[in-house]
């Protein structure tokens, strides 16, 4: 294999020095668009050179109109794997069988090839992908039973050629969530903090060490997952919550306590630097000005001599500025499908998320 290059950057080639001429020539009048949306560590831009084995190389989708896919799409599968060339900068356009895990590229001397060109339609792609009907509003059921993970993918995906001129107003809708929407899952987010605050030092107490440790461990993840919502980023699954969290704003500051705490060997230094990352939690709280300020009060829990940041103040808060009847009608202390499932398969079955949907609705309060 040639040297590494960033799998959007290989899918913008593809598109370039392959597609867009080849429908130029064939089919000057077809109106369509062209984006590296989806699933893929290259869409979200984390891939490496590790990434190339398995599920990476040149790919993208085409997206026809629902009058001309019909007619077309298998038209297109077999022009492509025609006419398409051999290789792009180097790298194989032909995938080989089976095509498990996104397939893997194979070299190939002649054509037909087995390209992993998409063709399909918006309204297709986004039901798969999302379950989601794109002719519906985006409703706040809706929007809590979409993964952070495929937002993430759509958001962060790259967008070749939009002559269709629906990709771009899509991807905005989806940009992020809506304001009231926004603070009832920080609102969670601080719940799901409030439940484990006090146990660090209790499990820590009672000389379990190891339950101290996870527990820590987790109201680390919930943090992180905060900061996520506070600087209006999708988080991404486990393989690279690290890696995007890094590029938060508030990383640099947050990073290195999560790391003494994962280090320290006793509970009671533990929940001194689980102390002062609540402060900083609570000074980037007070800098979204989305609440009436609120002190960083770091206190005993009730009588006991355990450091709680009291998260629940933050809870009410955030639910106090809610204005929207649909949202403030939610169950209160539910969350996204995010905030309460942690299940791979779950959130990557579609078809399971439609079916959660019916939690949000008010009558399940």
């Amino acid at each position: 294999m040639p040297e590494f290059i960033p799998g959007l950057k290989l899918s913008e080639y593809l598109y370039h020095e392959a597609i867009e001429p080849l429908l130029a020539q064939k089919y000057p009048h077809l109106n369509y668009s062209a984006a590296r949306l989806g699933w893929g560590s290259d869409v979200m831009g984390f891939d490496t050179p590790m990434s190339m084995d398995h599920g990476w190389g040149p790919k993208l989708t085409l997206f026809l109109n629902e009058k001309d896919y019909p007619e077309l799409h298998q038209e297109l599968e077999d022009f492509f794997a025609w006419h398409l060339p051999l290789e792009i900068r180097g790298f194989p356009t032909n995938f080989g069988e089976p095509l498990e895990d996104g397939g893997r590229m194979e070299a190939k001397d002649t054509s037909p090839i087995r390209h992993m060109i998409t063709i399909t339609t918006l309204e297709k792609l986004i039901m798969s992908y999302l379950g989601m009907d794109t002719r519906q509003p985006l409703t706040p059921p809706l929007w809590l039973s979409l993964p952070q993970q495929r937002l993430r993918t759509i958001r962060s995906g790259r967008i070749y050629h939009d002559g269709l001129g629906r990709i771009s107003p899509l991807r905005q809708a989806l940009h992020w969530y809506p304001h009231d929407l926004w603070l009832y899952l920080m609102g969670n987010q601080w719940r799901r903090i409030d439940q484990d605050e006090p146990f660090v030092g209790r499990t820590g107490s009672v000389g379990d060490e190891l339950g101290s440790r996870l527990i820590a461990a987790r109201l680390i993840h919930d943090m992180m997952s905060l900061l996520f919502l506070m600087e209006k980023q999708y988080a991404p699954y486990s393989k690279w919550f690290g890696s995007a969290f890094k590029k938060l704003s508030n990383a640099p500051r947050f990073t290195p306590i999560f790391q003494q705490i994962l280090n320290c060997e006793s509970w009671q230094e533990r929940e001194k630097h689980l102390s002062q990352a609540y402060r900083h939690l609570v000074d980037a709280h007070n800098a979204l000005d989305v609440t009436p300020n609120i002190k960083p009060e770091i206190s005993n829990f009730y009588n006991r001599p355990f450091l709680v940041p009291h998260s629940s103040r933050f809870v009410i808060a955030l639910q106090e500025q809610i204005k929207d009847p649909v949202v403030k009608a939610l169950p209160p202390h539910l969350g996204s499908i995010d905030q309460f499932i942690d299940n791979t398969d779950v959130l990557e079955s579609i078809d399971t998320c439609q079916e959660i949907r019916g939690l949000f609705k008010p009558d399940h309060q």
